[in-house]
């Protein structure tokens, strides 16, 4: 069973995709990377400055709503982050894709982070 990527595009309200970057480097994506999951990015759009995209990975399908609920239903999310990032998100779209090249076993180890 091949590894499965979610490619997440947002569109942050104007004047917020600093704080959004801020909260995802800070604390979204060690939390991620400790639940098991794999993180690239944040790529920030080169059009605009509303626009960015993350590819958030899972070792297959099977784990993937697991691994979400470890992290949207714990006390990070819940008591920390979801006040401060949801107000920020305009719009976002998730398209979720099989990792058919193999990137879960090539993964960058310090992708997400600077």
């Amino acid at each position: 069973m091949p590894a499965v990527i979610e490619v997440r595009t947002y569109r942050i309200v104007p004047g917020g995709r600093d704080a959004f970057v801020a909260q995802l480097r800070e604390l979204a994506i060690p939390a991620h990377t400790n639940i098991g999951m794999k993180i690239l990015g944040p790529f920030l759009s080169a059009e605009d400055d509303q626009t960015l995209v993350w590819l958030r990975a899972f070792p297959d399908a099977a784990s993937r709503e697991s691994m979400k609920d470890a992290f949207y239903d714990g006390e990070l999310w819940l008591e920390e982050m979801e006040s401060v990032v949801m107000p920020l998100i305009e719009h976002f779209e998730s398209v979720l894709v099989e990792d058919t090249i193999g990137l879960w076993d090539s993964w960058p180890e310090t992708a997400g982070h600077r």
